[in-house]
């Protein structure tokens, strides 16, 4: 359950302005696609663009959204955390994302993981000690016909191997 005190609507004003008028500029064209009494809907595109110009979705970046779409923060919030696509705390510079679900798992995704976790010293949505990487499993990405699959800066790479994965995180080191 969303703390509904955890800030105020107006707790945006403390963003970045010039942030602030980018989100807008790019929530603009959005907002043309829905109703004017149905704006709230696009809280997801808003969550996504948020998210791509602060980093991640602070409080006072999901007031914004809220906002901007006429909702409440609590509203927002809500939508932030039952989504594992968005980010409520700061991330690493690279986001590094491996499904486990069973078609992945059953082709290795576990072992992978396991050693992906040893290799960064991090547990499951930790970020390095440098702020680099932030590695987390995630579900279904939908590549179970070319498993396992891992999503590195959300771009996807197909039947990952143990080496093939390693090398990837060291490149990004």
């Amino acid at each position: 359950m969303p703390n509904s005190d955890l800030r105020s609507p107006g707790a945006w004003r403390d963003l970045p302005a010039e942030r602030v008028q980018r989100f807008d500029a790019e929530l603009a064209p959005l907002l043309k696609r829905y109703p004017a009494d149905r704006k709230a809907s696009a809280m997801i595109p808003a969550l996504r663009i948020g998210e791509h110009l602060f980093g991640h979705l602070s409080p006072e970046v999901m007031a914004l959204a809220a906002d901007r779409l006429g909702t409440t923060p609590g509203r927002a919030e809500e939508v932030a955390t039952f989504y594992v696509m968005f980010f409520t705390k700061p991330k690493g510079r690279h986001v590094v994302e491996l499904c486990t679900n069973i078609g992945c798992s059953l082709s290795g995704a576990d072992r992978i993981f396991e050693a992906l976790k040893r290799k960064l010293g991090v547990e499951n949505g930790g970020t390095t000690a440098d702020d680099r990487i932030t590695f987390r499993e995630v579900e279904c990405l939908g590549a179970c016909g070319t498993a396992p699959a891992m999503l590195v800066d959300e771009e996807m790479v197909e039947r990952i191997t143990l080496e093939k994965a390693e090398r990837i995180v060291e490149e990004l080191k």
